[in-house]
């Protein structure tokens, strides 16, 4: 979704202020608005219809940690990373969201349990927000922004940008030009293919991102009890090193009491993910457990990588996610709905279609799999059991690596990039924070 976003502020007699336009209305554009409005004229333009991009349809996790969802220290000292936090937490408090520190205590008891394991858990503060309040949320910071100047264009799709020899001098969208001093392009996971295209034929240059390719777990709500309720940890992050491959493994988007869901992928194909509501609850945990994987030559694109392995789970999954018990998965046979009736766990996910992950997934992954279960036992007891669901495909597509400064500016000049479809965030805190780096680039830049 590309939103384009223009702040409409008041004018001194005489004075005119320097436009910069926006495209794509999720975290990065909205925080990096927040820094410059009143200040220039901002405009945020947006192909879909709301504000809150791909987060929007999220469960709303907010990680609260510099290293997490992106390294900052890539752009700043550590100090000044922090800051860029504190600064994001105190506008999500702002806005209603419970953004205070718990369970302390828990979270070293959890360090000491994963380091007897083998496995580090990372310490972070968090807060959830829950997919059914986060619209509001967002609507709420909409209002904020408006009432100091941004203007909003929704429904409007760019297209492409206006040049002047390399510098950029406006975007097109909507059949117009949206004359800018400065531009930012933020489109997003769902925008990254466009910006990609249109970056590569301006000549700014690229990396490939690592992949992540996994499952996503469902395991009753008492498996991780102790963890979510009685440590105060909602979405608890551990690092694995597996024995056998060495090969890094993490968990990610737990999702308490929530639900399994299935997800659109580009060109057609899909996987899953998980979600959980404020107001609503499963007698479920799940949660993702991924493989990350790199590429060298002669294959460095990681995304054709992962799509090869979605489309063949798709395929044997006859359009449908494909559904395993954890013990079928090492017994080396598919599930069935017979083998399924006899767990302990109702899936939360009943348009799927009961089968054998492993046909569709390197064994290397497979392997991955299974060890980081049975080192995660020591920390959740009860997820290593036969009875755990698994669900695929789970792949996490990050975009190219847009090339930039330590302010997100590009080769092109008064062009910076911001977000998950730059490659240069991953979910919404670290998304915010671009947004808020490469506002300060603005500000340098046109004074």
């Amino acid at each position: 979704m590309y939103i384009l976003i223009t702040t409409r502020v008041s004018r001194l007699v005489g004075l005119s202020l320097k436009k910069i336009v926006m495209v794509g209305a999720g975290p990065a554009s909205l925080f990096a608005a927040k820094q410059l409005a009143g200040k220039y004229e901002v405009t945020i333009l947006d192909e879909g219809g709301h504000v809150g991009g791909s987060g929007l349809y999220s469960d709303g996790k907010l990680n609260f940690n510099p290293l997490i969802g992106g390294d900052l220290t890539e752009f700043m000292p550590l100090n000044d990373a922090w800051e860029v936090i504190d600064e994001i937490r105190e506008t999500f408090k702002e806005l209603g969201v419970d953004t205070e520190a718990h369970g302390e205590e828990g979270q070293n008891q959890l360090e000491r349990e994963a380091a007897r394991a083998g496995i580090r858990f990372v310490r972070i503060s968090q807060s959830h927000i829950g997919s059914d309040h986060l619209p509001g949320i967002m609507q709420g910071m909409r209002k904020q922004l408006e009432g100091i100047g941004v203007h909003f264009e929704l429904g409007v799709k760019a297209t492409g940008l206006e040049l002047e020899g390399t510098k950029v001098t406006g975007v097109k969208a909507g059949g117009r030009v949206y004359p800018a001093n400065a531009v930012l392009l933020a489109p997003g996971r769902t925008g990254s293919g466009w910006l990609i295209k249109l970056l590569s034929s301006l000549g700014v240059g690229m990396n490939y991102n690592p992949i992540d390719i996994g499952v996503r777990v469902e395991v009753p709500n008492e498996v991780l009890n102790e963890i979510v309720n009685e440590h105060g940890c909602w979405d608890p992050k551990f690092h694995i090193y597996t024995p056998s491959y060495d090969d890094f493994v993490r968990t990610f988007c737990v999702c308490p009491r929530g639900f399994v869901a299935k997800e659109e992928y580009e060109d057609g194909l899909f996987g899953v993910n998980g979600y959980s509501n404020r107001d609503t609850s499963s007698k479920n945990t799940n949660f993702a457990l991924l493989v990350r994987v790199r590429l060298t030559e002669p294959l460095e694109n990681t995304t054709e990588y992962g799509k090869g392995i979605a489309e063949l789970a798709n395929t044997l999954g006859g359009r449908r996610p494909i559904l395993q018990r954890l013990g079928d998965l090492r017994a080396h046979r598919r599930s069935t709905w017979d083998r399924l009736s006899r767990s302990y766990v109702e899936p939360t996910l009943r348009e799927v279609t009961p089968g054998d992950i492993s046909m569709a997934y390197p064994s290397r992954i497979v392997s991955d799999i299974s060890e980081s279960l049975e080192r995660l036992e020591a920390v959740m007891p009860g997820v290593d059991s036969d009875s755990t669901l698994i669900y695929g495909p789970e792949i996490k597509f990050y975009a190219m690596r847009v090339k930039t400064d330590k302010t997100l500016g590009t080769s092109v000049d008064d062009l910076w990039v911001g977000g998950d479809g730059a490659g240069v965030s991953r979910g919404i805190v670290g998304a915010a924070a671009s947004g808020i780096i490469a506002a300060k680039g603005i500000k340098a830049s046109l004074g």
